[in-house]
């Protein structure tokens, strides 16, 4: 392959044109200037043609140095709203002269002396890119984030003698994590009775957060804090402000800042005479996007940074101020102003730019009519009125709005998803993926569902990573469970090694793509070391009635001793599963000696990351594109923020420092904070909230979930700590200075009112209405009969008539839509043969489509591939031998009448998993039935409920208090055990008595099946006739009916065993069978176990001479093996099922059989 440079010249893009007020922000040199910027109305552009016009070797005439004229050219989905060619006629328009005409201007900066913030690494990235672009490379001007040039201002004024240097700078997550440990080794005695009782709990330690980032951007200190609360007589203050000074303690013995710490310091140094007199020095022009962001401090670090004769151009929207929640406070733009006001106390000046260039007039008016007729106080009315009424710029697509409403919120998703796929596939005018947004306002609670939705219906999704916290991430999960597992083998010694493993974490590891193994291959492992448990896989105690180990059990002790599988014999699927025990567990076993060598979490880390195939597999993946393409990549993004935090935690190292890292990243509970944001891969629709929405734009958005109660939101943001109280409280500060810090004594303090906060609603929405650009779609919910959804009043402020779509869509819209409904109607015998010979011949084109490598595009089309129409396969071998007897249970007769399919995947395949605890506690009381019976045991019930405790542990009941209540009904169960053991009557002549005989049964066809029945007899008694009774223990509480019990399927085939001569001892004549109800107590003496008998099979009155009723069951069971036909019979007995996710009956089945 030859490889060839091209060095000409690109293209030039076309001119930028500005309008008249546009012009008036770029000419602006001297003192403070607002601009009234909305969305789509060249904001962003006005500012990178500003900075431009200040350089030194940039001419004004929108001409770079290199002489080609540029647009920067950013991400289509930027909201960047560049001017474009307006009426050289209007006066407020577009003027020729302004690009032609070469005019220069003496106070030309150098790019060092300008300086740009704005909010977001993603902004300050565009916005560098485009002044990048527009001046032609070398030195430009600093463009950064608030704290970006704090960290630098900090940095650059740090004590050189200090030997820690600058701080480093904590994440949310980190700084929210190191309030949680500090509040949880705090005395609970010292604080308030109103906060002791959350202590504890992470909702508190958000809102304490809250207050000390709160409590740093109004520039107080904790003494300020204490004070405040002195002067209000808020309690809670007084003990938060203690612990705000043990927080900032702790952080500078870390050497570790968070944002508001950050911002604070810096606003510090720029107050300093010598810092202030360099900044103003070095700083001649500064420019702030997105002005209404800021917080107090931020504000007020721009009044030292600006010096008197520097120039101060700040870009806001009060309609977009949504962060309040952040601590923003929109009174910063609102009383600019008159803050910034120049000599002699003349206001700062306001410009407006008052064209909108993103939508046209329809989008306009829907997203203007939401915010209202109130207009925030602060501003001269003329100016917040010329900014609400922009015009659109002629030629804009008028847009269209749609408001919908459905019947509930999986129809919604199911609308939005079909509704998404039209867009895309619209012939006339397809939509690019990338091109459409949906927007939500809660990500925890309408992300997932709305992402399920998309997916299914076959529309690839790009979710923000930063959405979610970082330990939620799957990948992330699995890497974090593997170091906490290997921390912990790293210090377990001899004794406990086998408990550092869960068993629910083990299989889960086994299962990732750490170790890669197939969950059915998993299950016949299981099922193989169970058949081959012995002494090289040595059990925790030889005493008997603790029960064998489980499956699970055993998969987790494999793995933790994987040598030990090299002696048992594992057939093909189980080897497989044992390669992926093995991996693990070297894997592990590397970890944890990397750990014992005092790694930091980072090196660890990189151990469980690179010891397996899955980083090439992801990165091959990641390569070849598509839906798993999107899936690698967001997993390789998610591994490299990973890195990152372990990379900050560094200075942790060996165990206690991992488990602290993994500790501290597993419990954080808010979005996760890299340092770079991730980049939307590839063509996909973005789901997103309205508040990371902000700053972008798409030709299609659907704002979703517009209920009343989510949206808007109109709770009260009280707290315990009463954070949202502080700023308010303050405001009697005077100038605010920190020495005056509490307002009038008894003062009541309050927070955000019902009003601010439907305001801020109003504008969250706008935000979310104003990304569109030519489709706006608004949904809610509307339900019915009671329900709680009810449509947001919003629906009807945007002026738009609301639609009810009933039902869902007939089909999704998709390749498989398209499958399932062309099958439906070639299989219908009611669909004319016309029609279904056009579905056919459809089906078959579709079929016949492949790729480059001749792979099928749509294999589902093919019928070779469709459930029920492939021929019957036979197995390699009958379910029973031919020419032996059908061996059956009598608990399997039972199971096989009452569901064939759930005895065929319990029993012989043993699809059913483990018992659960209460199985446990079954085998326990029949084991301690026999040892009594047998006189092992003495019939003693405070002897045996001392050997229950001692083996209760083993039991495995993970929640405390279902442990007590079922360790009490176990007690009641002994002491029924014990009273039906002493009662008279019949005589005991066995117990646990196994039996294995062969009877002549009749077949539903006449004919004769050898059935035979094996098992073991809970207990053998004879009566005073000398006749056989059977006695079934039973330990739960369900009472079969009068009418069960009279053919009660187990009960008979133990009394036709006793027939068979199954006790030769005892004859073979019987008395009947019992059951012993242990679990359930008879009415007026609950210490005695309910009796339930069954009369011999035959000798009823009702019954007609020849084969009993037990013989003819036995012949329809032993006919339903031999048939090998195993139909799923829905009933009660579905609730209870273990197998019901491969069940064809039950709607959560993975497939039929």
């Amino acid at each position: 392959m030859t490889l060839l440079l091209d060095r000409s010249a690109p293209a030039p893009p076309a001119a930028i044109r500005l309008d008249a007020a546009q012009r008036r922000v770029v000419a602006h040199r001297h003192g403070p200037l607002l601009v009234l910027a909305g969305p789509g109305t060249g904001k962003t552009t006005t500012l990178v043609e500003a900075i431009a016009a200040r350089l030194a070797r940039s001419p004004s005439d929108g001409t770079p140095a290199d002489g080609h004229p540029s647009n920067g050219g950013p991400d289509r989905n930027k909201a960047d709203d560049r001017p474009s060619g307006g009426n050289p006629s209007d006066g407020s328009g577009s003027d020729p002269d302004w690009l032609a005409s070469g005019r220069t201007d003496a106070a030309r900066l150098e790019p060092d002396q300008v300086l740009a913030l704005t909010f977001g690494r993603r902004a300050a990235a565009e916005l560098r890119d485009r002044v990048i672009a527009r001046v032609g490379g070398g030195l430009v001007p600093t463009v950064t984030t608030f704290h970006s040039f704090c960290y630098a201002l900090v940095q650059q004024w740090s004590d050189p003698a200090s030997l820690s240097g600058p701080p480093r700078l904590l994440s949310g997550p980190e700084q929210e994590w190191r309030v949680r440990d500090l509040l949880a080794g705090s005395a609970g005695a010292q604080w308030p009775a109103s906060l002791r009782a959350g202590l504890g709990t992470q909702g508190f330690a958000e809102q304490v957060r809250d207050l000390l980032s709160r409590l740093r951007s109004a520039g107080l200190d904790p003494a300020d804090l204490a004070a405040a609360a002195a002067a209000s007589g808020v309690a809670e203050w007084e003990q938060l402000a203690c612990f705000a000074e043990e927080y900032l303690d702790v952080l500078d013995a870390e050497g570790v800042v968070d944002y508001a710490e950050l911002v604070h310091r810096a606003v510090l140094l720029a107050e300093r005479p010598d810092v202030q007199e360099a900044l103003h020095r070095q700083f001649r022009a500064v420019y702030v996007d997105e002005f209404q962001d800021t917080d107090p401090a931020q504000v007020r670090l721009l009044r030292a940074l600006v010096g008197p004769t520097a120039s101060l151009v700040v870009v806001g929207d009060p309609d977009q101020a949504i962060y309040s929640f952040r601590g923003a406070a929109v009174r910063g733009l609102l009383q600019f102003p008159a803050e910034f006001a120049g000599p002699g106390g003349v206001p700062a000046g306001v410009e407006v730019l008052d064209r909108t260039r993103r939508f046209g007039p329809v989008i306009a008016a829907a997203a203007r009519a939401v915010l209202g007729d109130q207009v925030p106080a602060g501003l001269p009315a003329a100016h917040l009125r010329r900014h609400r009424a922009a015009r659109c710029e002629p030629g804009v697509v008028p847009g269209r709005v749609d408001v919908l409403t459905f019947d509930d919120p999986a129809a919604q998703a199911a609308h939005i998803a079909d509704l998404v796929r039209r867009a895309h596939l619209d012939d006339a005018d397809p939509v690019r993926w990338a091109d459409i947004a949906v927007l939500v306002r809660s990500g925890t609670r309408q992300l997932p569902s709305l992402r399920r939705a998309l997916v299914a219906a076959g529309v690839p999704v790009e979710v923000a990573g930063d959405e979610l916290p970082l330990a939620a991430d799957p990948a992330v999960g699995v890497l974090l469970r593997a170091l906490d597992v290997a921390a912990a083998l790293a210090v377990a010694g001899e004794r406990d090694v086998d408990q550092v493993l869960p068993v629910d974490v083990a299989r889960d590891l086994l299962v990732s793509p750490l170790g890669g193994a197939d969950p059915s291959d998993l299950r016949r492992l299981g099922r193989a070391l169970r058949r081959h448990h012995d002494d090289r896989l040595p059990r925790s105690d030889d005493d008997p009635l603790v029960p064998a180990p489980s499956a699970a059990v055993l998969l987790r002790d494999a793995v933790l001793h994987s040598d030990r599988l090299a002696a048992v014999d594992l057939p093909y699927g189980a080897a497989r599963a044992g390669a992926a025990v093995r991996r693990v567990g070297r894997l592990l076993a590397a970890a944890a000696a990397r750990v014992a060598e005092h790694a930091s979490p980072e090196e660890v880390l990189w151990t469980l990351w690179s010891g397996t195939g899955w980083p090439r597999r992801l990165e091959r993946a990641a390569l070849a594109g598509g839906p798993a393409g999107r899936r690698a990549d967001r997993d390789l993004d998610a591994v490299c923020a990973l890195m990152d935090a372990a990379a900050r935690a560094q200075l942790r190292c060996g165990v206690s420092g991992v488990q602290a890292f993994a500790a501290e990243l597993a419990q954080q509970a808010i979005p996760a904070d890299a340092l770079a944001e991730r980049p939307v891969r590839g063509d996909a629709v973005r789901l997103l909230t309205a508040h990371r929405a902000k700053g972008l734009q798409w030709r299609w958005v659907i704002v979703a979930g517009v209920q009343e109660g989510t949206w808007p939101d109109l709770r009260r943001r009280s707290t315990l700590v009463r954070g949202e109280e502080l700023l308010p409280v303050m405001a009697g500060a005077g100038d605010g200075a920190p020495d005056t810090p509490g307002g009038p004594a008894g003062r009541s303090p309050v927070g955000p009112t019902r009003s601010e906060l439907l305001a801020e609603e109003r504008r969250l929405l706008y935000v979310a209405c104003t990304r569109a650009r030519e489709r706006l779609v608004v949904t809610a919910v509307r339900g019915g009969g009671g329900t709680p959804d009810v449509p947001s009043r919003f629906l009807d402020d945007l002026g738009v008539p609301v639609r009810h779509v009933s039902g869902r869509p007939t089909r999704p819209l998709s390749t498989a839509g398209l499958v399932a409904a062309l099958r439906a109607r070639a299989e219908d015998p009611a669909t004319s043969a016309g029609l279904r010979a056009a579905a056919v011949r459809r089906l078959a084109v579709l079929a016949g489509l492949r790729d480059r490598s001749g792979k099928p595009l749509v294999p589902a089309a093919n019928p070779d591939r469709w459930w029920g129409v492939a021929r019957r396969t036979e197995g390699a071998a009958p379910v029973r031998p031919a020419d032996a007897p059908v061996t059956l249970s009598a608990s399997a007769l039972t199971a096989l009448e009452r569901c064939p399919l759930q005895w065929f995947l319990s029993r012989e395949v043993g699809a059913d998993g483990v018992g659960g605890p209460a199985a446990g506690v079954g085998a326990l009381v029949h084991v301690l039935a026999d040892a009594v019976a047998r006189g092992e045991l003495p019939d003693d019930l405070d002897g045996l409920r001392g050997i229950l405790d001692s083996v209760w542990p083993a039991v495995g009941f993970g929640v405390p208090y279902e442990s007590q209540r079922q360790r009490e009904l176990a007690d009641a169960v002994l002491e029924r055990l014990l009273a039906y053991h002493r009662r008279g009557g019949q005589v005991l002549v066995g117990s646990e008595v196994p039996f294995d005989v062969v009877l002549g049964v009749p077949a539903p066809d006449g004919s004769t099946v050898p059935v035979r029945l094996r098992g073991t007899f809970d207990r053998v008694e004879i009566d005073a006739a000398g006749a056989v009774h059977v006695v079934d223990l039973k330990t739960s509480a369900t009472k079969p009916t009068a009418r069960d019990l009279t053919e009660h399927r187990q009960l008979g085939a133990y009394q036709a065993a006793v027939a068979a001569g199954a006790v030769p001892d005892a004859g073979t004549v019987s008395g009947g069978a019992e059951l012993v109800m242990l679990g359930v107590g008879v009415r007026g003496d609950d210490s005695a176990p309910v009796v339930l008998g069954q009369v011999p099979p035959g000798t009823a009155a009702a019954e007609e001479p020849g084969p009993t009723w037990v013989d003819l069951a036995l012949g329809r069971a032993a006919a339903a093996v031999r048939d090998e036909q195993y139909p799923a019979r829905p009933g009660p007995a579905c609730q209870t099922c273990r197998v019901k996710s491969a069940c064809p009956a039950d709607s959560r089945g993975a497939r039929p059989w």
